[in-house]
């Protein structure tokens, strides 16, 4: 085989990544909306030799997200790369538990491994990143061919923070510019398949219902 289409068909077979939820994130407002508590979601993205972590939760949170590793059969020292949404604390108070892990700070359209790559998705702050993943998302318990066929991941941060600001077509409250929190979120949900937001369960933007990742809605049968 030419080596033109040696590279064409290692192109083809290369393994899609896998994205894994190590933690959902949540949030919790009082009757006037102040915001009580906000942890952001922790994701893995399994891509080639790469392990990406993508935010690292509250500082607190060490024993949840070790724990979940540990389930999926990983340590934190095997994470080669870690990706911030964003600089908040509730996003990057994990960081010290990946020592191994360089931190990307990448551009938009940059590919940071295999079917990986960063959008910038600026208005909830000014450094706003999102991930998009053209991988599976891979639901517990069910690791096999059919645990999620090929799809765009968005792992978005608080660019879309819950599955109600999709529902609705309503930006972050919580941002610095609202033209740009509103373009950032249209340009995920015109780009993603699955959405996993900062401060809810991961969800099918065309189904408009949760994954089975979530525990609410089983989308993977």
């Amino acid at each position: 085989m030419p080596p033109g289409q040696r590279h064409e068909a290692a192109r083809h077979t290369t393994p899609l990544p896998g994205v894994f939820l190590l933690k959902p994130g949540s949030i919790v407002r009082d009757d006037q909306g102040v915001v009580l508590d906000a942890r952001s979601s922790v994701t893995l993205i399994a891509s080639g030799r790469h392990k990406i972590v993508v935010d690292s939760g509250l500082a607190g949170e060490e024993e949840l997200i070790v724990r979940a590793l540990a389930e999926l059969g990983f340590r934190p020292q095997d994470a080669d790369m870690i990706v911030n949404t964003h600089s908040h604390p509730d996003h990057c108070g994990g960081n010290h538990l990946f020592s191994h892990a360089r931190k990307v700070e990448a551009k938009d359209g940059e590919t940071i491994a295999p079917h990986v790559s960063i959008l910038a998705t600026p208005g909830h702050s000014e450094d706003s990143i999102s991930v998009m993943v053209r991988g599976r998302f891979v639901c517990p318990g069910r690791e096999d061919e059919r645990s999620g066929s090929s799809a765009v991941i968005v792992i978005a941060g608080d660019a879309l923070p819950t599955m109600g600001n999709f529902l609705k077509g309503v930006p972050p409250a919580l941002h610095t510019d609202r033209e740009l929190a509103v373009a950032s979120m249209k340009k995920i949900i015109e780009t993603a398949d699955i959405v996993v937001p900062g401060h809810d369960h991961p969800f099918s933007l065309r189904k408009k219902a949760y994954l089975q990742n979530s525990r609410k809605t089983d989308l993977c049968r």
